[in-house]
């Protein structure tokens, strides 16, 4: 049976759908796509002023992924990962967002980063063009964000996502389909001037090669080709041209656009003054299309994912050396946690797998907080893996991660308010039992406690004799009992035996 692996992207603008069949060719793996959606969500323009999503792009968003259901109902789990962008990041009413897309679509959605996003539009590009010893510079126009990279075969070298996009910039300065002049260079300034903070650093960098992978660069260079403003790529000098007819005509006229489609012709203004800026700050003299971006790297993330190649892993060990952490302690813990956490015997579903590989990270790195302060390193620790630019992780993953860490010691009602599932305060009773265990930084034979779940308790079995030997472990397995009584969270009793 053929290997299929099915990538959503929630865009601002657009939500895509992607089906790829994984092949291996000389030991290395190489994705092929099957299939592929695109519908029109605008889901950027359905925000009020005060960043809350209206209804009516909630339905958009809605009927757009229960079409996807469709397609990709019958997936394993794990073979589908579902990625929302920027517009799902800034949503003052993100939960009931993420609570109604998840519902139609069927498979769980985590919100990434803009970093993260930008990681993964890499990713994609890089895997569908050719190899190359150059540097690339790769620039994807979204809906409400633009992601800016350079980057060397696989390995990218600069990481930038700005707060700027077709839809938002449309609503800004177009909104209502006119274009002339004066909105067009505020469009532009506007957009030089989020450039502005990044654009020595990456002209310094330089690179080679350019690449535009969004809708908007696809747009572009289909028009410009087109009307032969352009014979190749995108020019600054072709999209001079295009601003001009476009301001001659005060609107975008599709019948006298060749190839733009017409869900485009709405975001084109905007998309076009962005694209101008990018070229003016950058000094970027040819561009040419990028296929891939996001959707293919979600696809090659979730198949690192199912190998020993997960990005996830590669950043805890790069986050462990960048903090000089005691890795043998950091073992100790992460297999003590783990130990304990399979002793729970939870249901073999890919939500609990996902829970012990978060686990076992937190476990690796809580004691990150170390590296700035003793005191309270917890804090510091959930401050760092909340805050951080983490490869692979979204933000979910990584507010887990705070989760955790955070409360890994200390008292449990001092645990900021948390959305936590049931599971999640049995993960942090493990951590919590294995730092405890661990605390003389020693390598034990064998566990001395157990745990057992019950229907009513969560047991923590243990060696009468053993417990009495250990007055200090004694006091504080009571007292971490008590803790969880005071809270209601789990209900959790110590049980000795001869």
């Amino acid at each position: 049976m053929e290997q299929l692996l099915a990538a959503v992207d929630l865009g601002s603008n657009s939500f895509r759908l992607s089906i790829g069949r994984v092949e291996q060719h000389n030991g290395h793996a190489q994705i092929y796509a099957v299939d592929r959606l695109n519908e029109s969500v605008r889901l950027a323009s359905g925000m009020s002023a005060d960043k809350r999503i209206h209804p009516e792009a909630v339905e958009r968003a809605v009927s757009v992924l229960k079409r996807f259901h469709e397609r990709i109902a019958g997936f394993h789990p794990n073979r589908v990962r579902a990625v929302a962008t920027n517009t799902f990041r800034v949503a003052k009413n993100r939960q009931a967002l993420l609570e109604a897309a998840e519902n139609a679509l069927g498979f769980p959605i985590e919100v990434i980063s803009g970093y993260e996003e930008a990681r993964l539009i890499f990713s994609g590009i890089s895997n569908e063009l050719p190899p190359s010893p150059n540097r690339r510079l790769m620039i994807d126009i979204g809906g409400g964000s633009t992601e800016v990279i350079i980057g060397k075969g696989f390995q990218p070298m600069l990481l930038s996502s700005l707060s700027m996009g077709c839809v938002s910039y449309t609503d800004r300065f177009f909104p209502d389909g006119t274009i002339t002049e004066v909105r067009m260079q505020k469009a532009i300034l506007a957009a030089r001037n989020e450039l502005e903070g990044i654009a020595k650093q990456y002209r310094k960098t330089g690179w080679q090669e350019a690449y535009g992978s969004s809708g908007t660069a696809k747009g572009i260079i289909a028009i410009l080709q087109a009307t032969e403003m352009s014979k190749k790529g995108i020019t600054l000098e072709g999209m001079e041209q295009l601003k001009a007819k476009l301001v001659r005509d005060r609107s975008v006229k599709v019948s006298e656009l060749p190839d733009i489609k017409p869900h485009r012709a709405p975001v084109l203004a905007a998309g076009l003054a962005i694209m101008i800026a990018v070229f003016q700050e950058l000094k970027i003299k040819l561009m040419l299309p990028g296929e891939g971006a996001l959707r293919v790297g979600v696809l090659y993330d979730l198949l690192g994912r199912d190998s020993e190649r997960d990005k996830r892993e590669e950043t805890v060990i790069q986050l462990s050396k960048r903090y000089h952490l005691d890795i043998k302690q950091a073992t100790r813990v992460k297999t003590a946690a783990l130990t304990l956490f399979d002793q729970l015997a939870l249901a073999n579903n890919q939500e609990n797998q996902e829970l012990r590989r978060s686990l076992g990270w937190a476990a690796s790195l809580h004691e990150v907080g170390l590296s700035i302060a003793h005191s309270d390193y917890h804090r510091h620790t959930a401050y760092v893996l909340e805050n951080a630019d983490m490869p692979g992780f979204s933000k979910d993953d990584q507010i887990l991660l705070a989760f955790l860490t955070r409360g890994h010691q200390s008292k449990l009602t001092k645990l900021p308010s948390f959305d936590a599932e049931p599971t999640h305060w049995q993960a942090l009773l493990c951590l919590r039992l294995a730092v405890m265990l661990m605390r003389r930084r020693e390598d034990l034979e064998e566990l001395p406690l157990h745990l057992q779940n019950t229907t009513e308790k969560l047991l923590i079995h243990t060696n009468k004799d053993w417990l009495a030997a250990r007055p200090l472990s004694e006091f504080a397995l009571r007292t971490e009992q008590q803790q969880w009584e005071r809270t209601g969270l789990l209900s959790v009793k110590l049980k000795t035996t001869k």
